[in-house]
């Protein structure tokens, strides 16, 4: 019985590197603008600049951490990219951009919806696009009617709450 070890890599992972320096940059951001929020911390001692902060110096440790494991070769090999699954979700989100002001937040987000499944494998948009244009009704009653927040109206939202 052998044991098979992989074999490490000549240089480190510098695909790891650049996600580790996103993560830093990201997370020094974040700790700078918790620092320039007023600590008002109240009788609990937390403020709006606490979790900001916490957050960034989370964030630079995952970034520390993501060095590491790119020295180490520890990250699994990375799949092939796919294009066209997302080509699919890129055309949703472009329809929903352009579709909501003219046919309303149902209509636009069902669209992102079927294209999301699609680009995720799901094959039949005559199903997964009712579903998604239940789901986004669901989700305009909820804004519209729970937290009265406003969403672009269409006819859906029209008919079924009022707009």
């Amino acid at each position: 019985m052998s044991l098979h070890f992989p074999e490490k890599p000549r240089r480190p992972d510098g695909a790891a590197f650049v996600i580790a320096a996103g993560l830093a940059a990201l997370g020094a951001l974040l700790v700078w603008e918790g620092n320039r929020l007023p600590q008002l911390g109240g009788y609990a001692g937390v403020g709006p600049a606490d979790v900001p902060k916490l957050v960034g110096w989370c964030l630079v440790a995952l970034a520390g951490w993501t060095v590491v494991a790119a020295f180490r070769g520890a990250f699994p090999e990375r799949p092939r990219q796919q294009v066209p699954p997302l080509l699919w979700i890129i055309g949703g989100l472009a329809a929903q951009l352009v579709l909501l002001p003219m046919a309303g937040f149902s209509i636009a987000t069902g669209i992102l919806f079927a294209c999301t499944a699609r680009g995720f494998g799901k094959r039949q948009l005559w199903i997964s696009l009712p579903v998604g244009l239940a789901f986004s009704l669901a989700v305009y009653g909820v804004f519209d009617r729970v937290l009265e927040l406003n969403l672009p109206a269409g006819l859906p939202e029209t008919l079924l709450y009022g707009g």
